[in-house]
């Protein structure tokens, strides 16, 4: 089948009896053209379902008025939540978000970045600091500004917004062992960089009070089902466990289900903190202890400092440091 004729502005500009150049004028800011004029090709670009059609500009290396968004995974709430932020932002300014999912693999992500920078976008917002080689060469070379979220203290390509992810797992574990737990073991899924970094604050909270650090981690993507399952291995391994910190509210979730099918008594028996303080963990009973991260916050001033950048304006913080909350809940 023939694919028919895209519409064109000119069209457009045939039914409302202008030319090509008036309706190229109203596309870039409709106020160039009367309020009368401006109502009539509205209504014809609406009857006609018009779709621009940027290649001419992509072409000629004009801005695309869209933004790259790469996340390592489209089910967590966190990415969801940062997302909010971004296009809180970017929708305020006209500008598009292109979403890339990279599924906490670097090759799969240098891929997906080859692909969007072909399509001249103005900026990029990414969601891990380890890239491959090829990705870091080209991230150089676009010339575009670039964010890297989740984190304030690893070093950076261009600009950072995010937390300290040390700090904020070894503040919890030290909360945890002022409630007098002494046997806390540490979760983690898919081993990611951030979590490795939170698993190290752990070590280094428990260290610090001379006692003994347990780590259970696992490939498999965080979920409910996971941290149940990771439980059922630390009672079998640490019989005297009687914390678990996990790297985030989803397996932290998982071991507060479990706990209460085996009838496990929570915090008496056994204390559970997680990481991000999604909102049905405070809904929950008891609540899950959590660290609250700054997700839409994180969204909204990186999309912020990739629209200064595009002004010319001159960003006077270029790695942002947000703070966490602790949120005390019932479970510790």
């Amino acid at each position: 089948m023939n694919k028919k004729r895209r519409l064109g502005l000119l069209d457009i500009a045939n039914l409302a009896g202008v030319s090509k150049m008036t309706i190229s004028r109203f596309m870039k800011d409709p106020n160039l053209v009367s309020p009368l004029l401006r109502q009539k090709i509205a209504a014809i670009i609406d009857e006609l379902g018009y779709i621009p059609n940027k290649a001419p500009d992509i072409l000629s290396n004009a801005k695309s008025h869209a933004i790259g968004v790469f996340f390592p995974s489209l089910t967590n709430h966190v990415f969801a939540d940062v997302l909010k932020g971004i296009e809180m932002v970017t929708d305020k300014y006209g500008y598009q978000t292109m979403i890339a999912h990279t599924s906490y693999d670097k090759q799969k992500e240098e891929m997906r970045l080859r692909s969007l920078l072909s399509y001249n976008i103005d900026g990029i917002i990414l969601s891990e600091r380890s890239h491959t080689p090829a990705a870091v060469k080209m991230l150089q070379i676009a010339h575009i500004p670039i964010v890297e979220i989740m984190d304030s203290v690893s070093p950076c390509i261009d600009m950072a917004v995010g937390f300290d992810n040390f700090a904020a797992a070894k503040n919890m574990i030290n909360i945890m062992i002022g409630k007098g737990k002494r046997n806390i073991v540490y979760f983690g899924a898919r081993s990611d960089e951030r979590s490795v970094i939170r698993q190290q604050g752990y070590i280094a909270a428990m260290t610090d009070h001379g006692l003994a650090n347990y780590t259970i981690t696992s490939k498999e993507v965080s979920s409910y089902t996971l941290g149940g399952k990771l439980l059922h291995q630390a009672l079998r391994e640490f019989p005297n466990v009687d914390g678990i910190f996990c790297s985030n509210d989803n397996l932290a979730l998982g071991v507060l289900f479990e706990c209460q099918r085996l009838k496990i008594s929570v915090p008496a028996q056994l204390a559970i903190a997680g990481f991000h303080g999604h909102n049905i963990s405070q809904a929950v009973t008891p609540q899950l202890t959590s660290v609250l991260t700054p997700r839409v916050d994180m969204g909204r001033i990186a999309a912020e400092l990739i629209l200064k950048r595009l002004n010319n304006e001159v960003i006077e913080q270029k790695v942002v440091d947000l703070s966490v909350t602790y949120l005390a809940g019932e479970s510790i």
